[in-house]
This record gives C-alpha cells, sequence and structure tokens, in this order.
C-alpha cells in the first residue's frame, strides 16, 4: 500500500525555534549525548553538523561536553526533528543525515523512519547526491528499511556491517560489546531524484494552516 502524503503545512514549531541559514550542512537526528556528534565535528572541520535531539536530559549532556570541547562547527538542538526539520531546513541543503540507532518501534512499525510519510520530506531536503546513514542492531529493522528503499522510495544504497571496533555512540558501543550485528545503510540521493515537496520553502516559524472541521 503506497504511503500517504506528508502533511507539511500542518506542522507547529518547536518551541523557542531559530531558523538557521540556507548554507550546506549535515544533520544527525536523534544524537542522544552527542558523542557521534563531537567525535564527527572533530574530525570533519570542514563539515557544518546541526545535532537535533529531543530528549532533555540527553540534550543537556551533549550542550555541556561541547561546552567542553567547544566545536565551532556543532550546533546542538533541542527539538522534536520532524517539525524542526520542516521549518528550519531548505530544500536540498542537507549534504548528510545521521540517524544512528533509532527508536524501532516495536509496536508501532508504522513510526519506523523509511515508513513514514515525512521520509519524502527528509528526502527534499537532502542534496543531490547527498546521503543519509540509517544503523541498528536489528536485523528485521534493517531488512525492513532495505525492502522500503527497493520498493517505495526506489533510491539505491549499500549495506554495511559495521565493524566491532567502531565506537560512535553509546549505544553502539554496547550493542558491540554484547557481540551483536550492527549494520547500516548508506543511502543516496540520485541527481534526477524528484520529491513533492521539491520547491517547499521552510515555514521559519509561522503559524500551520488549521485543520479544516470536516
Amino acid at each position: 500500500m503506497p504511503i500517504r502524503q506528508f502533511q507539511a503545512q500542518r506542522m507547529h514549531a518547536p518551541r523557542d525555534f531559530q531558523s538557521i541559514q540556507p548554507t550546506p550542512i549535515c544533520v544527525e537526528i536523534g544524537a542522544g549525548k552527542g558523542k557521534h556528534a563531537l567525535l564527527f565535528t572533530a574530525q570533519h572541520p570542514e563539515f557544518q553538523l546541526i545535532a537535533v535531539e529531543r530528549t532533555r536530559e540527553k540534550f543537556v549532556a551533549m550542550q555541556k561536553q561541547h561546552q567542553i570541547e567547544g566545536q565551532q562547527n556543532l550546533s546542538p538542538v533541542h527539538a522534536d526533528a520532524i517539525p524542526w526539520v520542516v521549518h528550519a531546513l531548505h530544500p536540498a541543503q542537507v549534504q548528510h543525515f545521521f540517524i544512528l540507532y533509532p527508536n524501532p518501534e516495536p509496536h508501532n512499525p508504522a513510526q519506523r523512519w523509511l515508513n513514514m510519510p515525512f521520509f519524502e520530506f527528509l528526502l527534499s531536503r537532502l542534496q543531490p547526491g547527498g546521503q543519509i546513514t540509517l544503523a541498528s542492531n536489528i536485523p528485521e529493522y534493517i531488512e525492513e528499511a532495505q525492502q522500503q528503499l527497493i520498493d517505495v522510495w526506489k533510491l539505491p544504497f549499500v549495506k554495511e556491517k559495521i565493524a566491532a571496533t567502531s565506537a560512535r555512540t553509546h549505544f553502539e558501543i554496547k550493542y558491540l560489546e554484547r557481540g551483536e550485528l550492527c549494520q547500516q545503510l548508506i543511502i543516496t540521493k540520485p541527481a534526477d531524484y524528484v520529491t513533492r515537496f521539491d520547491d517547499f520553502q521552510p515555514l521559519q516559524g509561522q503559524n500551520p494552516v488549521k485543520e479544516q472541521a470536516e
């Protein structure tokens, strides 16, 4: 069954929302305590990374560590990723999205990233040739996402086994120490890829369109 269209115009802006400039950036969704974000920005000073985390406790931990390390190319953001992306990001602005060990939503498969209508909007924010890294320790999650890429999103990807020595996130360290299989999909957006949101400009904190009564 086809995935319904995402209603971007109905998204409320996150609390204390601040707009960003339409310059090329990388974005990590669900950055947790910021281990990957801090590593990535330290190792790649040529990239600007915005690390989005919804849980306040984890965001504060990331913020504190960022203040200690001081990477100028990292911007932690405390927000729900979906409305933040709609209000903040411009079409074809993002060089790389990182979604590392997201909640597998065992009781609500429709909320998995590649099963959501929002994924089409996310693709519209990605540059041609840009990539999405999706990592998980759950083989069924990766298999389902792989099938969605083939059947629904029609996107090229590479599946990789994550090395036992990798230590990008606290979850990754824990899973690998347990001997679990960790895998990732590296998804690439072709130059000629089209979405229904390619011309949709960020709402920049505007009030969303009110839903009409039925």
